[in-house]
């Protein structure tokens, strides 16, 4: 079992009933598929990049889930078969994708002597600095 993002596109006018209907379709997708709902982001009707079936918007979900390795196709184009979905993707997530570390995250890890700011606070006093006060 791996674990994936599941992102759906539903188209935006939905009700709360049909939106309701359609993740418990997706749900019942993805248990016959032997696969575990690990979380569900609803992030509810977002503006698209660029025009799909003639629609500006789209209703964003992420699932979370484990799947065993064949069910993430046989999941899509089942969705993509149903009338209120725009879009499916599903994207296996990777370790080290977790463990990447940014530019600012490298510097804290860095030793105190590596940054800039702590060299210039370690500098001792120069004699002459002594010598005027």
């Amino acid at each position: 079992m791996h674990t994936y993002d599941l992102n759906v596109i539903l188209e935006p006018g939905l009700s709360e009933s049909q939106t309701k209907t359609e993740k418990d379709a997706i749900a019942a997708q993805i248990k016959r598929n032997e696969g575990e709902v690990l979380g569900e982001d609803d992030w509810g009707n977002k503006r698209l990049a660029y025009e799909i079936r003639k629609q500006r918007e789209g209703h964003y979900i992420i699932y979370t889930l484990n799947l065993p390795p064949e069910a993430p196709k046989a999941i899509e184009a089942a969705l993509r078969q149903r009338d209120n979905v725009m879009r499916v993707l599903s994207v296996r997530q990777r370790p080290e994708w977790r463990t990447r570390k940014t530019k600012e995250a490298k510097a804290e890890d860095a030793p105190a002597a590596a940054r800039p700011e702590a060299a210039k606070a370690e500098v001792p006093p120069s004699p002459t600095d002594q010598a005027t006060t």
